[in-house]
């Protein structure tokens, strides 16, 4: 196909030129060859010329050639020769049948010409498809390439953002610790120590109440026990914002202590379980469980309804897995839901796991109607200090 298109001439002088050029060679050929062929099939030996001029020059040349090569044909070598006159039924047929094959031949050249013409330019459409495909396809891939690039930096850039909120929000969560512990010991030392005047001067008082009028002396008896009700109510608030026992003798009798008067404040039963062997951890993580173990707690009191509760600390595989359990309500499952899939946690389950971050800890949430668990998880990649027994 492509050969042929290639030998075609271009131009339509060039094409009518071939065609003239090729039935004259035929006719020569035809003239030195008549001494054999003589009349017999006459048409046939000038046949050639047409196909040639039908495959190589077009609809128009071919037609010029046929023609010629018949009116050649017919007045220098059918006889009578020099003479165009057709004689005979065997010549009206010769003649009939030469005109019948030579139009076939054109008309099948030309149809099949332009088949090929056709073809070529559905090959050169697809070929300029092809190529605009390709050029799509590349241009896609760089924008592809450049989307990619501007979200692996979009990407980079979130995760040192969310890197710099969590060491944020670690530092705010040791700066309210740092805050509460200030709190407690300026309750303490001096509001506690205020209180602790009031009283003893109520004392004094109150030892002279007989000079008084029975309004005065009932009077006296009644602040004295609200200065000591202030004062109790002072220490429990400054213990229970810092308790002095997580930095003197460690998180085991902090807790001990905190579960012991949290049961009596709440009137809910709550038990603790230990390891005997419960050593210090460093001062950061030993306020980070008590932490947690106390927003548990007041969640417990809050939301479950439950009349028990139970706090378990436990040493498994490097792992120290910390389960605070109650038998309320449960979590609601739509609640649950928006834990799970939207992230959504109220501010105390938050700053949970915010502290366990800050140590590589997970927290879980396992909750059922009348059973919850909240478990924290801690690797225990900082050695243990000294035993509690030691301190």
């Amino acid at each position: 196909m492509s050969g042929w298109t290639q030998l075609r001439p271009k131009s339509s002088v060039q094409r009518y030129s071939l065609a003239l050029l090729v039935t004259a060679l035929v006719l020569l050929l035809r003239g030195l060859l008549d001494s054999l062929i003589g009349s017999y099939v006459p048409y046939l030996a000038v046949l050639p010329a047409v196909i040639v001029s039908a495959r190589f020059c077009g609809l128009g040349p071919s037609i010029l050639a046929m023609l010629l090569a018949f009116l050649s044909e017919q007045y220098w070598f059918i006889p009578p020769t020099h003479s165009l006159q057709i004689v005979g039924t065997g010549e009206r047929s010769g003649t009939i049948v030469y005109l019948l094959v030579s139009l076939t031949i054109v008309i099948f050249a030309e149809t099949n010409r332009r088949t090929l013409a056709k073809l070529a330019i559905s090959t050169e459409k697809l070929r300029q498809a092809g190529d605009e495909l390709g050029r799509s396809h590349g241009e896609l891939e760089r924008r592809v390439a450049e989307r990619t690039s501007e979200l692996q930096e979009k990407n980079t850039e979130l995760r040192s953002q969310a890197e710099v909120v969590r060491q944020l929000s670690g530092r705010l969560l040791q700066m309210q610790d740092e805050e509460r512990r200030r709190i407690a010991r300026e309750l303490h030392d001096s509001v506690g120590q205020i209180v602790a005047a009031m009283a003893m001067n109520l004392s004094d008082v109150e030892r002279e109440s007989a000079r008084l009028s029975p309004k005065a002396a009932a009077a006296i008896a009644e602040n004295s026990a609200l200065v000591q009700e202030l004062s109790r109510q002072i220490r429990t608030i400054s213990y229970l914002l810092h308790p002095p026992l997580l930095d003197e003798v460690g998180l085991a009798s902090a807790l001990q202590w905190y579960v012991e008067g949290f049961a009596e404040r709440s009137k809910i039963k709550v038990s603790l379980e230990l390891p005997d062997d419960f050593g210090r951890l460093s001062p950061e993580m030993e306020t980070a469980i008590f932490r947690i173990v106390q927003e548990c707690l007041t969640n417990v009191h809050r939301h479950s309804g439950s009349p028990t509760a139970a706090v378990r600390i436990a040493n498994v595989a490097n792992q120290l897995r910390v389960e605070v359990q109650d038998a309320g309500k449960g979590v609601p499952p739509e609640k649950q839901s928006e834990m799970i899939c939207a992230g959504r946690t109220g501010v105390g389950m938050s700053g949970m796991r915010e502290r366990l971050r800050q140590f590589g800890g997970e927290l879980e949430v396992n909750s059922v109607p009348g059973h919850t668990v909240v478990a924290a998880t801690v690797p225990m990649s900082q050695p243990q200090a000294k035993t509690a027994s030691a301190s």
